[in-house]
């Protein structure tokens, strides 16, 4: 290529979960030209949404921030880097010279999900706060899916996916995935992939409030009343028990606990009993209960509209149930748990058992409620703001988040930042939430970063690996976001602003060699942990770059440093722009469970306690009540989008 030339660059797209690989023309002044699918890559073949194709208006957006911005008589100005990090130590420190540690508060939004730096870096930066007080958008989202994949399979990464590509019969509940992409399972051109079922004589049915894009396009809309889906799963379960339907595998059945009191917990949901509160007639649920046991292989999916309900955790324990019961739980076709490339939980430590999950490890200062994954709910964070009284919330750190906007009772959150004496935001935008801050770090933009999608991938229906390097290069002055993330953690460990984040780059690769060396389950177990740093920085790699070699070698696949030559690395997805497939979803159980008796637990006591609530509210049938559902719209992720012209303008869509 001459210097007069537009250059290819490949590179997987951020902006939601499908994970679609992008072709990328940059011309001589490095700007982008065009964007379009990768019809090469291995995983999306060239599907691309609207969304893929504005990260040149992303990148280009005259508001998104370049410099650091430091609030001064009310007005934010651009100052230098310099700057920002005295103005962060002077206000952070402070917090906890006056009133200590406990009044210090995160909030990681959703974007984190997507980006490599805060993947792997953000414990840093959370760990050095010495605080409890964490909270995420996981709280308004996802987290049920993680409580009932803990209870059940023993780490929250147990989120089975359904095999799309192989299952005859899909049942999909409070999902959308025309319009989503997909959510907790990654799957790049789900539409497509849904008409593959039909094509192949499947049968896909949808459980909706409202005929969504998704049902449009099913064989089988199942209207239901919002936030009754948890009712409607209970009576699939009843008669699939009633009917002598229940076909658990012999494998699974030996490796599994609590079938009887399942049984019984689900006796009192017949048809009869759920059909006025579902608005399901009766008859449906008995003929989808037969169809779902009657079909080859059945799949069971619920994502957003189920999750972020009452009965959120219940619901989500209930479509892993289902799958096991319908004898589809770890079978070619049915729900499966995805072997991460970069590792996780349900592929480290020792192989089919594990200490378990647990929940409510602390309690929140105001309301009582309990932890879950080391975080509290985001609903309660206005309130531990506002309520005086010891370790009330004086300082917050936001990360990638925009809750204003986002989350429940908006006005209260917003009262409460404004409440705050110093916060500190690191965010490309000045923004509903962000205009609180005292100090606003932007990270490069999603251009200027190498890519990976560590936690993606891990909830993907085939095994994927694709690592993008940075498209652009991004201003000198410009710190990376995982150096952005490591210096926070320095100055909050009170060791100034001063110290390079690769001090703290060396200390944290340094900890995960060591650690895995001394792991008697790790694939390095009992190498020299000096000649495993030595290989990983003969690049003169570092941040994301290093540590996601290490994860990647030590992983399912990984050359394990020369001990697999044929084996995954970071060198091998270089070589391999457009992706490496590494095959279907294969049978995880028992070396995938983590649960302290080796056993899938069918009927976590917790969750089968719940259904005595679940009962009780079909009484509420009759109120009369208004009742709203969420909604998802293809050029959007959350509110992420929301200042890119070409995906907001138009009308605005129908809310009634």
């Amino acid at each position: 290529m001459t210097s007069d030339q537009n250059r290819t660059v490949f590179r997987t797209c951020p902006l939601c979960e499908a994970t679609c690989g992008l072709e990328i023309s940059v011309n001589p002044q490095e700007q982008i030209v065009r964007i379009r699918g990768d019809k090469d890559d291995v995983f999306s073949h060239g599907f691309i949404c609207p969304k893929g194709s504005t990260l040149k208006q992303l990148h280009e957006d005259p508001d998104r921030l370049r410099k650091p911005m430091v609030k001064r008589d009310g007005v934010h100005v651009e100052v230098t880097w310099d700057e920002a990090w005295k103005e962060v130590e002077r206000g952070l420190m402070g917090v906890i010279d006056r009133y200590g540690r406990s009044s210090l508060s995160a909030y990681l939004g959703n974007p984190n999900a997507h980006n490599l730096g805060p993947q792997l870096f953000s414990g840093v930066m959370l760990r050095s706060m010495g605080t409890r007080n964490i909270f995420s958008a996981s709280s308004v989202d996802q987290m049920p899916m993680h409580v009932a994949g803990g209870f059940m399979f023993g780490t929250a990464q147990h989120i089975p996916v359904p095999d799309i590509d192989h299952t005859d019969y899909l049942l999909m509940l409070g999902a959308n995935p025309y319009m989503s992409n997909g959510s907790l399972c990654t799957a790049p051109d789900y539409p497509g992939r849904i008409q593959a079922i039909r094509a192949r004589g499947g049968k896909v049915v949808v459980v909706d409030p409202r005929r969504s894009k998704t049902a449009e396009n099913s064989d089988e809309w199942v209207s239901i009343r919002p936030g009754t889906d948890g009712l409607f799963m209970a009576a699939l379960a009843n008669v699939m028990f009633a009917e002598g339907l229940v076909k658990v595998e012999p494998r699974i059945a030996s490796m599994m606990n609590g079938v009887e009191e399942f049984r019984t917990a689900v006796a009192p949901f017949t048809p009869e009993n759920v059909t006025k509160a579902t608005g399901v007639p009766a008859e449906d649920i008995v003929r989808i209960a037969r169809e779902m046991c009657a079909a080859p292989t059945c799949a069971v999916y619920g994502r957003i509209g189920v999750n972020t309900v009452e009965f959120g955790a219940t619901n989500a324990w209930l479509v892993n149930a289902l799958s096991i019961i319908t004898g589809n739980f770890d079978k070619r076709g049915g729900d499966m748990f995805t072997t991460p490339a970069a590792g996780s939980a349900t592929t480290r430590g020792t192989a089919g058992k594990g200490k378990g999950f647990q929940t409510g490890r602390g309690h929140s200062r105001v309301s009582n409620k309990p932890e879950v994954l080391g975080e509290y709910p985001v609903a309660v964070l206005a309130e531990e703001i506002l309520t005086p009284g010891e370790n009330q919330i004086r300082a917050a750190i936001t990360v990638a988040g925009n809750p204003i906007l986002s989350t429940p009772h908006s006005v209260q959150l917003d009262k409460a930042f404004a409440d705050l004496e110093f916060m500190v935001s690191i965010d490309i935008y000045l923004n509903e939430t962000t205009r609180h801050a005292n100090v606003i770090l932007p990270p490069p933009s999603a251009l200027e970063k190498d890519h990976y999608d560590i936690g993606l991938y891990a909830y993907a229906v085939r095994n994927i690996a694709n690592y993008s390097e940075p498209v652009l290069q991004k201003d000198a002055d410009t710190p990376e976001e995982w150096e952005i993330l490591v210096k926070m953690g320095a100055i909050l460990q009170g060791l100034g602003t001063d110290v390079d984040p690769a001090v703290m780059d060396d200390q944290t690769i340094n900890a995960a060699v060591t650690s895995a060396v001394a792991n008697s389950s790790s694939t390095i177990s009992g190498r020299d942990a000096e000649e495993i740093l030595a290989m990983l920085n003969k690049d003169g790699r570092r941040g994301t770059a290093r540590m996601l070699d290490f994860m990647l070698q030590t992983g399912p696949y990984g050359a394990a440093f020369g001990a697999n030559p044929s084996g995954l690395s970071l060198d091998v997805l270089l070589a391999n722009p457009h992706g490496v497939d590494l095959g279907a979803l294969e049978s995880r159980i028992p070396e995938g469970l983590r649960t302290p008796t080796g056993m899938i637990e069918l009927s976590p006591p917790s969750l089968i306690a719940d259904l005595v609530r679940l009962e009780a509210s079909i009484a509420k049938a009759d109120d009369d009540q208004m009742l709203l559902v969420g909604r998802r719209e293809l050029k959007s992720n959350n509110s992420w989008m929301h200042n890119i012209k070409v995906l907001t303008k138009g009308s605005l869509s129908c809310t009634a």
